[in-house]
């Protein structure tokens, strides 16, 4: 596998972002933490999104509620908001 000069500058200035100046272990934990955060904030646009197109598709807010695990207060709201963009 190989990686582009700019990927890894990218992977190196996204550590860096979370490690907040801190070494060691503290470091490498807030990078985890701060990574993990950034891809479940990702995840869950894409299956917002991913509800919407199915509910416009025909799915009932108590399918797609039980489906993703939320409540149909959230997937109606969710559903609601169409103004999101994914990244």
């Amino acid at each position: 596998m190989s990686y582009s000069y700019d990927e890894v500058f990218a992977a190196t200035a996204a550590l860096d972002k979370y490690r907040g100046g801190f070494d060691g272990e503290i470091g490498s934990a807030l990078a985890v933490v701060g990574l993990s955060a950034a891809r479940t904030a990702k995840e869950a646009r894409i299956r917002d999104d991913m509800i919407r197109v199915a509910h416009q598709a025909g799915a009932s807010i108590r399918q797609l509620a039980e489906a993703s695990g939320l409540g149909r207060k959230t997937v109606t709201a969710i559903i609601s908001s169409e103004g999101a963009t994914p990244d």
